[in-house]
């Protein structure tokens, strides 16, 4: 099935996409990593759209509930993602409130960032699947983006990117996807009641993804496994906060245990065409200048 994009020709007004524009979307971390593209694709084809978010008008806090209900005023879908991770304690009964008090309050469409091998990811599936909406689950693995736009990027400017992550395979995908899905998820017909395992079309150890951002930026990028133990330390004398800490505890030792070292076909059942490559994902962060020292200020 081919994504309705904001590159392809307008969708006709019956048929695949819902193109009424008067009806209003919720982009739940508006300004994170696949939020914020969610929000840039709805807004390109001129579809309402609200960002939700600590710096969203009006404001929304997963930790404020009272901030819930004015954020899902007159919404009629939302697309989901949790933050910092649903593996965090009371992040499956904040989701389940929510989808709750979106459905009573006339929101129709929830879509779920999820997170793959995560046994407390699949507990917020299921209080979305009993929320009485029409849902799509997006169960993704790790983040290409991980390595630009988030804790990773600090040690690829550095040169050196430490780990508790030695020969386990994940096969990262890249956020652009993710966006994708979710845009065709809320805007098209075909997508509800389906749970999409986001993966990308390779596998690559940790070592292997920092070499191909090495290739990519022509510098030298040393990749090396460390204890659990050491790494949290590190983190936390960096200021990195606890819940963080534990939270990337929690998904070196359990998470990337080999359980999600395979390759799934989701991108291509919702969008019609195979997920992006690390390799291009790596090559086009390279393009942006994200990984330039001399232009980050590294030396």
């Amino acid at each position: 099935m081919a994504s309705c994009s904001p590159s392809t020709s307008p969708c006709p007004p019956v048929g695949r996409c819902r193109s009424r524009h008067n009806r209003l979307t919720l982009v739940l971390g508006g300004t994170g990593k696949t939020g914020r593209r969610v929000a840039a694709r709805l807004r390109a084809r001129e579809l309402r759209t609200r960002a939700g978010s600590r710096s969203g008008e009006p404001p929304f806090d997963w930790e404020e509930p009272g901030t819930w209900a004015p954020t899902l005023k007159d919404v009629e879908s939302v697309y989901i993602s949790y933050y910092p991770d649903l593996a965090i304690a009371g992040a499956v009964d904040a989701v389940r409130s929510f989808a709750e008090l979106a459905v009573a309050g006339g929101a129709r469409r929830l879509v779920l960032l999820s997170g793959r091998g995560e046994a407390e990811a699949e507990l917020a599936e299921q209080a979305i699947r009993e929320s009485g909406a029409d849902w799509t689950i997006l169960r993704s693995s790790w983040f290409d983006q991980n390595f630009s736009e988030s804790y990773l990027l600090e040690p690829v400017l550095s040169g050196e990117v430490a780990l508790p992550a030695d020969g386990v395979a994940e096969p990262f995908v890249d956020a652009e996807d993710i966006a994708d899905v979710a845009f065709a998820a809320l805007t098209e017909d075909g997508h509800v009641g389906e749970l999409y395992e986001l993966t990308g079309p390779r596998l690559l150890t940790f070592a292997e993804a920092v070499g191909e951002i090495a290739d990519a930026t022509g510098r030298e990028i040393a990749y090396i496994p460390i204890s659990i133990e050491d790494y949290a330390a590190a983190a936390a004398e960096e200021g990195v906060p606890p819940e963080v800490v534990d939270l990337l505890t929690y998904l070196f030792t359990e998470v990337l245990d080999g359980r999600n070292a395979s390759l799934t076909d989701g991108v291509e059942r919702a969008l019609g065409r195979k997920p992006t490559d690390f390799r291009d994902y790596a090559r086009r962060a390279a393009q942006s200048g994200v990984w330039d020292v001399t232009a980050q200020g590294v030396s």
